[in-house]
């Protein structure tokens, strides 16, 4: 008996210390350097943001924001690292579109996207927008509409991995179009960028950020928005739906995770940094004017919305029975 009440005290003791050390853990919270997980190459839109939000995230935190590029298999190989990585606030994940749909898209997902992680904020959310090379004799979406129609199977359209958000865009549009396309995935939006401006494929659904450089220097044309209404950068642009696709909408997203099981304490520490870095004129200043719509709120909000993007696209890809190549 005393020994079994000695074993009860004694785990009292350490529930009460765990408790006590949690607030004491983020007080002094970080004291090195915080690692940002992209799951893609460096030089896209998705690095552009992540990059830009470390550098104003630092300065908030009092120690430098690392980021690491982890592309590969529909940002399944970023994912995984920090789903397994220690959760005590130093691995986080810039997560985007693929995180809510490759559940419903790849037959073999390493981790659990609603156990493995835990929501921190929402980034922001952007448009994609259609982009072809100048060269190519397409000056509207009716004029892409025309060709495919007249020319099944002829079309390209790249993307920046199976499953992402330029995947998606194009596939949505081929499905309520109905017309044959070729989709021509790559391992990241700038060797995809590469190839557009080269002519080797004919157009991409890609993020504003990853293609505003180009379509104001018209090394790209820019045909339409992916969203439901106009973006603000692009006033002049029309939506697809407005364009020749009715009932087209798809944006891309960005938020920031951490491992499931990181206390309570620094996720609000961290989520209160990322609202004070969107915040930062530095911050809107290089991101704002590449379209994407500054969103942050809280961990349960981020949860709540990509908890309805995973249901809507589960449908879509269902519906059109989109298989990863």
């Amino acid at each position: 008996m005393r020994i079994s009440a000695f074993n009860t005290c004694a785990a009292l003791l350490a529930a009460t210390f765990t408790l006590l050390a949690a607030p004491a853990q983020a007080q002094t919270y970080p004291t090195k350097a915080v690692r940002l997980v992209v799951p893609f190459p460096p030089g896209g839109g998705t690095d552009i943001i992540a990059r830009t939000l470390g550098d104003r995230m630092a300065a908030d935190l009092g120690q430098p924001v690392i980021i690491d590029n982890r592309p590969g298999a529909g940002t399944m190989i970023g994912d995984d690292n920090v789903a397994k990585s220690a959760p005590d606030g130093y691995s986080l994940l810039i997560a985007t579109f693929a995180h809510a749909v490759n559940p419903s898209l790849q037959a073999k997902v390493p981790f659990n996207t609603e156990k493995d992680f835990a929501p921190v904020a929402l980034v922001g959310r952007s448009p994609n927008v259609l982009v072809v090379n100048p060269n190519k004799p397409f000056k509207s979406v009716a004029d892409v509409l025309a060709f495919a129609r007249a020319n099944p199977g002829k079309l390209t359209f790249g993307s920046f991995g199976n499953g992402t958000s330029a995947h998606l865009a194009g596939e949505l549009f081929k499905n309520l179009a109905r017309v044959d396309m070729v989709h021509v995935p790559y391992k990241g939006s700038a060797p995809a960028l590469t190839d557009l401006l080269g002519g080797q494929i004919d157009m991409m659904f890609t993020t504003v950020a990853s293609v505003a450089q180009y379509i104001k220097s018209n090394r790209l044309r820019a045909l339409g928005v992916t969203s439901a209404q106009r973006s603000a950068a692009y006033p002049s642009l029309p939506t697809i739906a407005e364009a020749g696709v009715p009932g087209y909408a798809a944006e891309s997203w960005y938020g920031i995770y951490v491992p499931a099981g990181t206390p309570a304490p620094i996720i609000a520490r961290l989520s209160q940094s990322v609202h004070a870095a969107v915040k930062t004129e530095a911050f809107k200043s290089r991101i704002e004017e590449e379209g994407l719509m500054v969103s942050s709120g809280t961990p349960d909000e981020l949860a709540k919305y990509v908890q309805a993007e995973e249901i809507r696209w589960a449908k879509v890809v269902k519906e059109a029975n989109i298989k990863v190549d």
